[in-house]
């Protein structure tokens, strides 16, 4: 059964918010059809940035596919940055009458922010990523949307691979890092075919590059989500080989993650458990010194031992402070911060 049709129920049923209120049933006579919203039950956001393949043909891939899961859809083209060739080819499309609507940047400004600027101009109760090049093979968002039946976020997993063997070494190492630092298992970040309920995007705030790390920070907040096995497509084989610095990048918005999700309201136990172990190593150091000058009468003047243990003490105290600043700012904005997701209420 698809996600439309189960128990008849309208898309303002699944996600009750005024903007999915169909125009025909507001009881307001003044209010002007034309400006209220058609509702849909799905919205697709492509994000195109450095790489993407042929924009006509994979569209129409895609428009297949979403037409089998018997849900009302529009499709929303992200570019970030000037796509002159990509551009004009989706102006053709949208004079052809097809369901897309066209979000250009000025520059480029990161494949998270068109993500967000493509969910801030959709519609529908229910979103969909979709890379812009091929990654699956059809029939992939069916399962997807079906999934979401039961979870709020559905991530994409690319089975039997077929890409190159450094495409899958990197995935394979980069899963189990992210483990060791999140603990979750979460296999396959780098594919681009996700859904979820619009609620996670109004809960989950991302920016950067931490679009990868979506599924966790919705783990961390609460959110139900769920991997879903997807055929790779034959055509997914490019191999990708990054500079140094991207790998460097990825794993420093990994790490900062980790901090957001666990210490975002607890700063003090971050930077305090890192200053006090700093401090008493310092502190231990020079106990170790003095008992030397005292009782075995050793010369503390030409020991570096000395300077180091002062430094480890000044700079436990410092970080320390920086986490006691840092409550401060918590305890003062409290109240404006939410860390948790209503399931459900009940009466």
């Amino acid at each position: 059964m698809s996600l439309a049709s189960q128990n008849n129920r309208r898309p303002e049923q699944l996600y009750p918010h005024s903007l999915y209120r169909r125009a025909s049933e507001s009881t307001d006579d003044s209010i002007d059809e034309r400006r209220v919203a058609p509702v849909v039950d799905l919205s697709v956001v492509i994000p195109i940035s450095e790489r993407y393949d042929d924009v006509k043909e994979l569209y129409e891939a895609y428009k297949a596919d979403l037409d089998g899961t018997n849900c009302s859809y529009e499709i929303i083209y992200v570019l970030d940055g000037q796509y002159a060739e990509v551009l004009s080819t989706l102006k053709a499309l949208l004079d052809e009458g097809e369901p897309i609507k066209i979000i250009r940047f000025a520059r480029s400004f990161g494949e998270a922010t068109a993500l967000s600027a493509g969910f801030a101009n959709s519609d529908g109760p229910l979103l969909l990523t979709l890379p812009a090049y091929y990654q699956v093979e059809p029939g992939a968002m069916t399962r997807v949307v079906d999934a979401l039946e039961q979870h709020d976020m559905v991530v994409g997993r690319r089975s039997a691979r077929k890409d190159s063997g450094f495409n899958q070494l990197q995935t394979r190492v980069f899963y189990r890092v992210q483990k060791f630092i999140t603990g979750f298992e979460l296999h396959d970040l780098g594919c681009g075919v996700r859904g979820f309920k619009r609620q996670v995007v109004e809960e989950v705030f991302i920016y950067g590059d931490q679009h990868r790390f979506l599924p966790i920070m919705a783990q961390r907040w609460g959110f139900k989500v769920v991997e879903v096995d997807l055929p790779q497509s034959s055509k997914d084989r490019y191999r990708r080989v990054y500079r140094p610095g991207v790998y460097l990048r990825r794993l420093l918005d990994l790490l900062t993650v980790f901090f957001l999700g666990k210490f975002t309201k607890k700063p003090l136990r971050f930077f305090g458990l890192i200053g006090s172990g700093l401090a008493f190593i310092g502190a231990i150091t020079l106990t170790w010194l003095l008992i030397d000058r005292l009782f075995l009468s050793e010369p503390l003047g030409d020991r570096p031992a000395i300077l180091a243990g002062s430094l480890l003490i000044v700079l436990g105290i410092q970080i320390f402070g920086l986490g006691l600043i840092g409550e401060l700012i918590i305890f003062t904005h409290a109240k404006e911060l939410k860390e948790y997701t209503i399931e459900e209420i009940i009466n």
